[in-house]
């Protein structure tokens, strides 16, 4: 058994994904790892890359941009991992979701398999993601999106009260950067999964095309029993949206996924009447995408 799987979904990014996989087969450290990288049909060579350059990973090159859970969930079916959970035959102790816009210092994969063994409640790990220009990428550690977490994102409480322990719970800006902490969900660019907790929680939800799969991912894996962490000690590069950019649905599919992660956790303890707010502000935010992106076109 390996183990590591590293599954690394891929869409238009060709020469960040180059530099990752170099990045990724430069590591150090005393233990096994296979790679496994799935390309949505991208039209900018990638997937030929990967082939000629990186024959040691195995390649998934679909025909068509099937989203970012469907992706990794190939990537989960080449390790082992199975749409009924009981039928799962993982041949990896570890899985991890890494995108294709990350660079990895050479220590960073033993690193985060040495906090996992010393943490066996762990069922995901994340470390600190910095971007380009060296700040911290908010995203790395997070809340979960409940009905009161995002009104206080989407009106802006968030970005005025930083510092409040009420309004700043999307993204935790009042907790120390640099220490370790339990939080609620960490983000897909980095996401280090335990095998178990793969087979407790099963596969990606495909309902979503991207954004959301991986906070859905990892409610249903704290539901299961399993601890979520923040790991600083690790720092990694993440560019950043490299391959959203290049894609016209990457608004839409963010308030498509707040809509479809709100029905299916928080739905049915809402009041009716904030019920109806709630989507309906969804509903019109999704409207007012669509009708930008067309202006865009």
């Amino acid at each position: 058994m390996l183990d590591l799987g590293i599954i690394i979904t891929n869409y238009n990014t060709r020469d960040l994904l180059r530099a990752c996989l170099r990045s990724v087969y430069a590591s150090d450290g005393d233990f096994t790892y296979a790679v496994c990288v799935v390309d949505n049909a991208s039209s900018d060579g990638s997937a030929a890359m990967v082939a000629d350059e990186f024959p040691q990973a195995h390649l998934i090159a679909n025909r068509e941009n099937v989203g970012y859970p469907q992706a990794n969930n190939q990537g989960l079916r080449y390790f082992g991992f199975a749409d009924r959970p009981q039928d799962a035959r993982p041949a990896v102790r570890f899985a991890l979701l890494l995108n294709p816009d990350t660079e990895l210092p050479p220590e960073a994969l033993a690193r985060m398999l040495d906090f996992m063994a010393a943490h066996p409640d762990a069922g995901v790990a994340g470390p600190k993601l910095l971007l380009p220009d060296g700040s911290l990428d908010l995203a790395c550690r997070r809340s979960f999106p409940t009905p009161a977490v995002s009104f206080y994102r989407l009106a802006g409480l968030a970005r005025l009260f930083p510092r409040s322990r009420r309004f700043a719970r999307y993204n935790l800006t009042y907790l120390d950067p640099d220490q370790v902490a339990e939080v609620d969900s960490v983000v897909g660019a980095f996401m280090l999964v335990r095998a178990e907790a793969v087979v407790q929680a099963g596969l990606m939800d495909e309902q979503f095309f991207m954004y959301g799969e991986d906070l859905d991912w990892a409610y249903r894996i704290k539901e299961a029993g399993w601890r979520v962490y923040y790991n600083p000690a690790v720092t990694v590069l993440h560019v950043k949206r490299a391959s959203s950019r290049h894609s016209p649905r990457a608004q839409v599919e963010f308030y498509r996924a707040m809509d479809i992660f709100y029905r299916k956790h928080y739905a049915a303890q809402t009041p009716r009447w904030a019920h109806w707010l709630i989507v309906g502000t969804i509903a019109a935010l999704i409207r007012w995408k669509r009708w930008r992106a067309r202006l865009e076109q």
